[in-house]
Protein backbone atom coordinates (compact mmCIF):
# COMPACT_ATOMS: atom_id res chain seq x y z
CA UNK A 1 0.00 0.00 0.00
CA UNK A 2 1.28 3.23 -0.91
CA UNK A 3 1.53 5.85 2.10
CA UNK A 4 -1.26 8.19 0.59
CA UNK A 5 -1.55 9.54 4.55
CA UNK A 6 1.03 11.89 3.26
CA UNK A 7 -1.11 14.23 1.66
CA UNK A 8 -3.10 14.48 5.14
CA UNK A 9 0.04 15.89 6.24
CA UNK A 10 0.45 18.70 3.70
CA UNK A 11 -3.32 20.19 3.57
CA UNK A 12 -4.45 23.20 5.12
CA UNK A 13 -7.22 23.94 7.44
CA UNK A 14 -8.04 26.43 10.02
CA UNK A 15 -10.93 26.02 13.32
CA UNK A 16 -11.49 28.50 15.49
CA UNK A 17 -15.09 31.05 19.89
CA UNK A 18 -16.08 33.83 20.95
CA UNK A 19 -15.12 34.58 24.23
CA UNK A 20 -14.06 37.19 26.93
CA UNK A 21 -10.22 37.95 27.03
CA UNK A 22 -9.07 40.01 30.16
CA UNK A 23 -5.81 41.89 30.38
CA UNK A 24 -3.18 39.97 32.41
CA UNK A 25 -4.10 36.63 30.97
CA UNK A 26 -0.99 34.29 30.98
CA UNK A 27 -0.10 32.46 27.76
CA UNK A 28 -1.38 29.46 28.54
CA UNK A 29 -4.92 31.12 28.84
CA UNK A 30 -4.61 32.83 25.28
CA UNK A 31 -3.64 29.61 23.97
CA UNK A 32 -6.63 27.56 26.06
CA UNK A 33 -9.11 30.26 24.48
CA UNK A 34 -7.81 29.70 21.08
CA UNK A 35 -8.25 25.76 21.26
CA UNK A 36 -12.03 26.48 22.05
CA UNK A 37 -12.15 29.37 19.62
CA UNK A 38 -10.98 27.28 16.45
CA UNK A 39 -13.43 24.74 16.80
CA UNK A 40 -16.84 26.53 17.83
CA UNK A 41 -16.77 30.07 16.00
CA UNK A 42 -17.95 30.85 12.22
CA UNK A 43 -15.81 32.85 10.16
CA UNK A 44 -14.84 32.96 6.16
CA UNK A 45 -11.51 35.11 4.83
CA UNK A 46 -9.02 34.43 2.42
CA UNK A 47 -5.16 34.07 4.29
CA UNK A 48 -1.28 33.66 2.01
CA UNK A 49 0.76 30.58 3.22
CA UNK A 50 3.89 31.44 2.60
CA UNK A 51 6.73 28.48 2.72
CA UNK A 52 10.23 29.85 1.47
CA UNK A 53 9.76 31.42 -1.90
CA UNK A 54 6.37 29.96 -2.36
CA UNK A 55 3.10 31.83 -2.10
CA UNK A 56 -0.39 30.37 -2.26
CA UNK A 57 -3.45 32.14 -1.40
CA UNK A 58 -6.06 29.96 0.04
CA UNK A 59 -10.24 30.79 1.61
CA UNK A 60 -11.49 29.06 3.76
CA UNK A 61 -15.09 28.90 5.48
CA UNK A 62 -15.80 27.15 8.92
CA UNK A 63 -18.95 26.99 10.40
CA UNK A 64 -19.92 25.27 13.54
CA UNK A 65 -24.29 24.67 14.25
CA UNK A 66 -26.47 22.22 15.18
CA UNK A 67 -24.88 19.65 12.09
CA UNK A 68 -21.66 19.94 14.22
CA UNK A 69 -18.41 21.35 12.78
CA UNK A 70 -17.79 22.53 8.78
CA UNK A 71 -14.95 23.77 6.94
CA UNK A 72 -14.32 24.18 3.35
CA UNK A 73 -10.81 25.24 2.23
CA UNK A 74 -10.35 26.32 -1.75
CA UNK A 75 -7.15 27.33 -3.33
CA UNK A 76 -7.10 30.82 -4.75
CA UNK A 77 -4.07 30.60 -6.41
CA UNK A 78 -2.10 27.52 -8.01
CA UNK A 79 -3.27 24.77 -8.96
CA UNK A 80 -6.50 23.99 -8.03
CA UNK A 81 -7.22 22.14 -4.68
CA UNK A 82 -10.28 21.64 -2.41
CA UNK A 83 -10.62 20.29 1.68
CA UNK A 84 -14.06 19.32 2.46
CA UNK A 85 -14.23 18.39 5.74
CA UNK A 86 -18.01 17.34 7.90
CA UNK A 87 -20.19 14.86 9.59
CA UNK A 88 -18.53 12.33 6.71
CA UNK A 89 -14.75 13.04 7.38
CA UNK A 90 -12.72 14.47 5.16
CA UNK A 91 -12.53 14.77 0.77
CA UNK A 92 -9.26 15.87 -1.00
CA UNK A 93 -10.49 17.12 -4.09
CA UNK A 94 -7.59 18.39 -6.85
CA UNK A 95 -6.88 18.56 -10.33
CA UNK A 96 -8.69 20.24 -13.01
CA UNK A 97 -10.53 16.64 -13.16
CA UNK A 98 -11.56 16.82 -9.58
CA UNK A 99 -9.79 13.54 -8.42
CA UNK A 100 -11.06 13.05 -4.71
CA UNK A 101 -9.20 11.52 -1.83
CA UNK A 102 -11.61 10.59 1.11
CA UNK A 103 -11.31 9.29 4.75
CA UNK A 104 -14.37 9.23 6.62
CA UNK A 105 -11.98 8.17 10.09
CA UNK A 106 -10.81 12.04 9.82
CA UNK A 107 -12.85 14.50 12.19
CA UNK A 108 -10.58 16.97 13.05
CA UNK A 109 -8.86 20.10 11.60
CA UNK A 110 -5.00 19.78 10.36
CA UNK A 111 -3.95 22.82 10.66
CA UNK A 112 -2.25 24.85 12.75
CA UNK A 113 -4.49 22.94 15.81
CA UNK A 114 -2.63 23.77 18.80
CA UNK A 115 -4.40 21.72 21.34
CA UNK A 116 -2.89 22.36 24.35
CA UNK A 117 -5.16 19.07 25.81
CA UNK A 118 -2.57 18.55 27.94
CA UNK A 119 -0.24 21.96 28.82
CA UNK A 120 1.81 20.66 31.66
CA UNK A 121 3.32 18.24 28.89
CA UNK A 122 3.81 20.73 26.48
CA UNK A 123 5.55 23.45 29.61
CA UNK A 124 8.18 20.22 29.45
CA UNK A 125 9.19 21.04 25.96
CA UNK A 126 8.34 24.56 25.02
CA UNK A 127 8.58 28.05 26.72
CA UNK A 128 5.19 30.29 26.68
CA UNK A 129 5.85 33.91 26.39
CA UNK A 130 3.81 36.68 25.83
CA UNK A 131 4.97 39.85 23.30
CA UNK A 132 2.94 42.58 21.65
CA UNK A 133 -0.03 43.35 19.53
CA UNK A 134 0.21 43.91 15.74
CA UNK A 135 -2.63 44.57 13.50
CA UNK A 136 -3.84 42.04 11.08
CA UNK A 137 -7.00 42.29 8.08
CA UNK A 138 -8.39 44.89 10.42
CA UNK A 139 -8.21 43.49 13.69
CA UNK A 140 -5.67 43.64 16.47
CA UNK A 141 -3.84 40.35 17.37
CA UNK A 142 -2.08 39.56 20.73
CA UNK A 143 1.13 37.76 19.71
CA UNK A 144 2.11 34.36 22.04
CA UNK A 145 6.04 32.88 21.19
CA UNK A 146 6.06 29.05 22.15
CA UNK A 147 10.21 28.34 22.20
CA UNK A 148 10.99 25.10 22.03
CA UNK A 149 13.42 23.73 24.53
CA UNK A 150 16.10 21.40 21.99
CA UNK A 151 16.30 20.90 18.32
CA UNK A 152 13.58 17.92 18.23
CA UNK A 153 10.84 20.62 17.87
CA UNK A 154 9.77 23.76 16.15
CA UNK A 155 8.55 26.92 17.24
CA UNK A 156 5.64 29.02 16.71
CA UNK A 157 4.66 32.21 16.91
CA UNK A 158 0.71 33.15 17.11
CA UNK A 159 -1.54 36.20 16.71
CA UNK A 160 -4.98 36.00 18.74
CA UNK A 161 -7.49 38.13 17.99
CA UNK A 162 -8.42 39.88 21.33
CA UNK A 163 -12.12 39.77 21.77
CA UNK A 164 -12.29 36.52 20.15
CA UNK A 165 -9.44 34.30 20.36
CA UNK A 166 -9.58 33.79 16.43
CA UNK A 167 -5.98 32.63 14.70
CA UNK A 168 -5.16 35.50 13.23
CA UNK A 169 -1.82 35.14 12.18
CA UNK A 170 0.81 31.79 12.05
CA UNK A 171 4.23 31.51 12.40
CA UNK A 172 6.32 28.22 12.50
CA UNK A 173 10.09 28.57 13.41
CA UNK A 174 13.28 26.43 13.44
CA UNK A 175 15.26 25.87 17.14
CA UNK A 176 17.26 28.75 16.43
CA UNK A 177 13.97 31.19 15.79
CA UNK A 178 14.46 31.25 12.23
CA UNK A 179 11.06 31.64 10.37
CA UNK A 180 10.46 28.67 8.60
CA UNK A 181 6.47 29.10 7.49
CA UNK A 182 4.04 31.72 7.86
CA UNK A 183 0.53 32.36 7.50
CA UNK A 184 -1.90 35.56 7.61
CA UNK A 185 -5.56 36.27 6.99
CA UNK A 186 -5.87 39.63 4.40
CA UNK A 187 -9.50 39.69 4.99
CA UNK A 188 -11.52 37.74 7.61
CA UNK A 189 -15.34 38.08 8.81
CA UNK A 190 -16.83 36.76 11.95
CA UNK A 191 -20.15 35.45 13.33
CA UNK A 192 -23.42 36.76 11.33
CA UNK A 193 -21.05 38.17 8.67
CA UNK A 194 -20.49 34.35 7.56
CA UNK A 195 -21.62 33.11 4.29
CA UNK A 196 -22.63 29.44 4.89
CA UNK A 197 -23.61 28.60 1.03
CA UNK A 198 -19.30 28.78 0.44
CA UNK A 199 -19.70 25.41 2.47
CA UNK A 200 -21.25 23.95 -0.78
CA UNK A 201 -18.35 22.36 -3.18
CA UNK A 202 -18.78 22.83 -6.75
CA UNK A 203 -20.33 20.42 -9.41
CA UNK A 204 -17.84 17.57 -9.91
CA UNK A 205 -16.48 17.67 -13.30
CA UNK A 206 -14.51 14.96 -15.45
CA UNK A 207 -13.15 11.46 -14.65
CA UNK A 208 -13.44 11.56 -10.22
CA UNK A 209 -12.20 9.04 -8.49
CA UNK A 210 -12.18 8.09 -5.15
CA UNK A 211 -9.94 6.60 -2.99
CA UNK A 212 -9.49 5.90 1.09
CA UNK A 213 -6.59 6.92 2.88
CA UNK A 214 -5.13 6.49 6.41
CA UNK A 215 -6.28 2.97 7.88
CA UNK A 216 -7.98 0.85 5.12
CA UNK A 217 -11.19 0.14 5.95
CA UNK A 218 -10.96 -4.13 4.86
CA UNK A 219 -10.68 -6.45 7.46
CA UNK A 220 -10.81 -6.89 11.41
CA UNK A 221 -9.93 -4.12 13.39
CA UNK A 222 -9.86 -3.29 17.30
CA UNK A 223 -8.35 -1.67 20.31
CA UNK A 224 -4.98 -4.01 21.15
CA UNK A 225 -1.84 -2.95 22.90
CA UNK A 226 0.34 -1.87 20.13
CA UNK A 227 2.84 -4.55 18.25
CA UNK A 228 5.56 -2.21 17.84
CA UNK A 229 6.94 1.31 20.06
CA UNK A 230 9.26 3.03 20.07
CA UNK A 231 12.27 2.49 22.28
CA UNK A 232 13.74 5.79 22.00
CA UNK A 233 11.68 9.02 22.52
CA UNK A 234 12.65 12.98 22.74
CA UNK A 235 12.28 14.33 25.96
CA UNK A 236 8.17 15.27 26.10
CA UNK A 237 7.19 12.88 23.70
CA UNK A 238 4.33 10.05 24.35
CA UNK A 239 2.14 7.48 22.73
CA UNK A 240 -0.89 9.82 22.50
CA UNK A 241 -3.21 7.71 20.08
CA UNK A 242 -3.10 3.99 18.50
CA UNK A 243 -5.09 1.49 16.12
CA UNK A 244 -4.62 -1.30 13.76
CA UNK A 245 -6.27 -3.65 11.56
CA UNK A 246 -5.47 -7.04 10.72
CA UNK A 247 -6.51 -7.56 6.83
CA UNK A 248 -6.27 -10.75 4.57
CA UNK A 249 -3.33 -13.08 4.53
CA UNK A 250 -2.69 -12.00 8.06
CA UNK A 251 -1.18 -8.77 6.70
CA UNK A 252 -1.14 -5.57 9.19
CA UNK A 253 -1.24 -2.33 9.14
CA UNK A 254 -0.87 -0.06 12.57
CA UNK A 255 -1.05 3.40 13.30
CA UNK A 256 0.93 5.44 16.20
CA UNK A 257 0.86 9.15 17.14
CA UNK A 258 3.32 10.22 19.59
CA UNK A 259 3.14 13.69 21.04
CA UNK A 260 4.59 16.51 22.86
CA UNK A 261 1.64 18.07 23.76
CA UNK A 262 1.98 20.57 20.66
CA UNK A 263 3.70 18.87 17.86
CA UNK A 264 2.53 14.96 16.30
CA UNK A 265 4.31 12.24 14.79
CA UNK A 266 2.79 9.70 13.13
CA UNK A 267 4.07 6.46 13.05
CA UNK A 268 2.62 3.81 9.83
CA UNK A 269 3.66 0.67 10.02
CA UNK A 270 2.39 -2.00 6.76
CA UNK A 271 3.06 -5.63 5.98
CA UNK A 272 5.56 -5.47 2.73
CA UNK A 273 3.40 -5.45 -0.50
CA UNK A 274 4.47 -4.91 -4.40
CA UNK A 275 3.36 -1.36 -4.03
CA UNK A 276 5.52 -1.05 -0.71
CA UNK A 277 5.29 3.05 -0.11
CA UNK A 278 8.33 5.43 -0.20
CA UNK A 279 11.83 4.39 -0.23
CA UNK A 280 13.57 4.15 2.40
CA UNK A 281 15.39 6.85 3.95
CA UNK A 282 15.04 10.40 4.41
CA UNK A 283 11.92 12.43 2.86
CA UNK A 284 11.28 16.29 3.53
CA UNK A 285 8.26 18.50 1.73
CA UNK A 286 8.35 21.70 2.95
CA UNK A 287 8.74 21.75 6.83
CA UNK A 288 7.17 18.15 6.94
CA UNK A 289 9.79 15.18 7.12
CA UNK A 290 9.33 11.53 6.55
CA UNK A 291 11.32 9.01 7.49
CA UNK A 292 11.13 5.11 5.85
CA UNK A 293 12.57 1.68 6.33
CA UNK A 294 12.34 -1.95 6.31
CA UNK A 295 12.38 -4.52 9.29
CA UNK A 296 12.37 -7.86 7.78
CA UNK A 297 8.83 -8.08 6.14
CA UNK A 298 7.44 -4.81 7.48
CA UNK A 299 7.63 -0.98 6.48
CA UNK A 300 8.23 1.68 9.05
CA UNK A 301 7.34 5.43 7.43
CA UNK A 302 7.54 7.74 10.40
CA UNK A 303 5.30 11.30 9.38
CA UNK A 304 5.39 14.95 11.05
CA UNK A 305 5.42 18.76 10.81
CA UNK A 306 8.65 18.33 12.93
CA UNK A 307 12.16 18.54 12.32
CA UNK A 308 14.20 15.95 10.38
CA UNK A 309 16.16 14.51 13.81
CA UNK A 310 13.13 13.90 15.11
CA UNK A 311 11.28 11.01 12.52
CA UNK A 312 14.61 9.90 12.09
CA UNK A 313 14.88 9.06 15.85
CA UNK A 314 11.91 7.57 16.48
CA UNK A 315 12.09 5.57 13.05
CA UNK A 316 15.25 3.94 13.91
CA UNK A 317 14.10 3.03 17.46
CA UNK A 318 11.01 1.37 16.43
CA UNK A 319 11.05 -2.22 17.42
CA UNK A 320 8.32 -5.16 17.59
CA UNK A 321 6.52 -5.37 21.31
CA UNK A 322 8.66 -8.63 22.04
CA UNK A 323 11.63 -6.96 21.34
CA UNK A 324 11.46 -4.05 24.21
Amino acid sequence: MKPRVLLLAFSICLGAVPCSLFAGDSAHQWLERMSAAMSQMNYQGTFVYVLGEGVETMRITHVFDDNGSRERLVSVSGSPREIVRDAQGVRWISGHDRKVLADPAVSRPFFPELPLGDPSQASMSYDFRLAGKQRIAGHTGQRINILPKDEYRYGYSLWLETRSGLLLKWQLNGSGGESLAKLMFTELKMGNEVDPAELRSAPKTGDQQAYKSGLPFEGRSGSKPPRWGATELPAGFRLASHRWQEMQAGKLFEHLVYSDGLAAVSVYIESVSEEAGMKPGLHSVGTTHAYSRAAGDTVLTVLGDVPAATVRLIGESMAPAADR
